[in-house]
């Protein structure tokens, strides 16, 4: 998403300093209807915090530059999917969370999850504070703010977003479209470039998940050699 892409290329320019802390807020509809329901059970999907927030664990741990230590995390079903039965069974993914993430490096993320949250303008919010400056990025909204501490709240800077590859913003505002020309790109170059994402990036976004599942499961910290190595 064309915001997003925009906050990590200031992030990965030094602008804000070392990155202390990454906040994500995902404040959304509810789980669509899928093929046969799979998505309403944990023992299909891994839980809500694999299945869909791996994508924001991997986004975290990209700011971060840094590997994921140990996860903490509660989270519940309250409001969404209480009155679905499917084969006799009620499902049990949950709908909202608060996931602390640490890091090797010292730096802290947390992700901000409710899936009952139609009423926002903005379905994601992400902030990324460094120890010299800020930045923001809202979607759909597509702005991206960024401020120094030495300016303080005057001196923070608002821009819009856009990428001009992207004629019809669709499905995830446009990104579907940009990540199907970079894997195209990387199948067409055999083997010359790597893509964007490794093997590794995938296994830890999903460690964090799992992580987070077994916190809000067990009442307590999960570390991620926990995970590996189970």
């Amino acid at each position: 998403m064309p915001p997003v892409a925009k906050l990590i290329d200031i992030v990965k320019s030094g602008t804000l300093g070392q990155v202390r802390m990454v906040a994500i807020r995902e404040h959304r509809f509810p789980f669509l209807v899928k093929v046969k329901n799979w998505n309403r059970f944990n023992y299909n999907s891994g839980g809500t915090l694999v299945e869909k927030c791996c994508h924001f664990f991997d986004l975290i741990r990209l700011f971060a530059d840094a590997n994921p230590v140990r996860v903490m995390a509660s989270g519940a079903i309250d409001v969404n999917h209480k009155d679905e039965v499917y084969d006799g069974k009620v499902p049990d993914i949950i709908d909202n969370a608060y996931v602390i993430v640490e890091f090797d490096n010292g730096c802290r993320g947390m992700l901000d999850l409710c899936m009952f949250a139609e009423g926002s303008k903005n379905e994601q919010e992400i902030s990324v504070v460094g120890d010299t400056g800020k930045g923001e990025a809202f979607v759909p909204e597509g702005v991206v703010r960024v401020g120094k501490r030495a300016g303080g709240r005057d001196g923070v800077v608002t821009v819009k977003a856009e990428d001009e590859r992207i004629k019809y913003q669709g499905l995830h505002h446009g990104s579907s479209y940009l990540e199907h020309l970079n894997f195209l790109s990387a199948i067409r170059a055999q083997g010359a470039c790597s893509p964007a994402i490794s093997l590794d990036d995938g296994l830890l976004s999903v460690a964090i998940g799992v992580a987070g599942q077994l916190s809000i499961e067990k009442g307590r910290f999960v570390t991620i050699e926990e995970v590996l190595s189970s």
